[in-house]
């Protein structure tokens, strides 16, 4: 984990308010993989703490560390006005990502969910998994982005909350309604869809690996302002919370209380 200024080489909307960011950060993607963060960094001093965005994709061959992040407020959208050649401080990577243990995964993402189940995507790919067994399950709002992106590695099922893409309901809706079996579920999104994503994985008898979303401070475990109940005590707080930021985001269902 180091601080890098990295140089912005692109960034374009994919959807309203959905943006895409590629910088040049070539020791920072050495060491990163799929369910990690970073810390992005604004350039107004009024604004201490950095904006947590999770990785999208990373290109090892060149350096490249890309994000996908939705503006919700000041800090992203100082961000969304990056522009090519434009200089920006980012730490990481940081956190636990997901651990690649599955010959037949079920990647599950829902709204800004979605981009870090990518690089997921690719790195199961690269572990030998076949497109035709890595099924991929994408919830949106009412407007696709990145499909094209996971259509290209992986078998793609599609829902919205609308109905205008897809089946209409979430992602678990989107499961049974295309049958899809798995012997571990890989998910990203808000806390309701974990928490029903956590009981159908109880109730099937499946593994399932969350990669929870908070607000965060620090972004390296010290402060403590990111914490989720667990079933086992935290060696740091001595209490039964775990550190999103620090020892997650990514977690095994039953390692925690949603």
């Amino acid at each position: 984990m180091d601080k890098y200024n990295c140089k912005v080489v692109s960034q374009n909307i994919l959807a309203e308010g959905i943006y895409s960011l590629w910088v040049e950060a070539a020791e920072l993607v050495k060491a990163a993989h799929s369910g990690q963060f970073v810390s992005v960094y604004t350039a107004d001093p009024s604004r201490l703490l950095p904006r947590p965005i999770s990785i999208c994709d990373l290109d090892k061959e060149k350096g490249l560390l890309r994000l996908v992040y939705r503006v919700a407020g000041e800090g992203t959208r100082q961000m969304s006005c990056l522009t090519e050649g434009d200089i920006v401080d980012i730490l990481g990577p940081l956190g636990n990502g997901y651990e690649l243990k599955s010959e037949k995964p079920l990647l599950l993402g829902g709204g800004i969910g979605i981009p870090p189940m990518l690089r997921l995507a690719k790195e199961l790919r690269e572990s030998g998994v076949a497109k035709d067994e890595l099924k991929v399950v994408l919830g949106y709002r009412d407007e696709a982005f990145l499909l094209e992106d996971f259509q290209e590695i992986a078998t793609v099922y599609i829902t919205s909350d609308t109905g205008s893409i897809g089946v209409k309901g979430n992602v678990l809706d989107g499961v049974r309604e295309y049958g899809i079996s798995t012997d571990m579920i890989f998910t990203c999104g808000p806390t309701p869809m974990l928490r029903a994503i956590k009981a159908y994985a109880e109730e099937k008898g499946i593994k399932a690996q969350l990669s929870l979303e908070e607000r965060m401070a620090c972004g390296i475990g010290a402060c403590l302002a990111c914490v989720c109940e667990s079933k086992d005590i935290d060696d740091h707080s001595k209490v039964h919370n775990k550190r999103i930021c620090k020892d997650g985001p990514v977690f095994y269902a039953e390692e925690v209380v949603l």
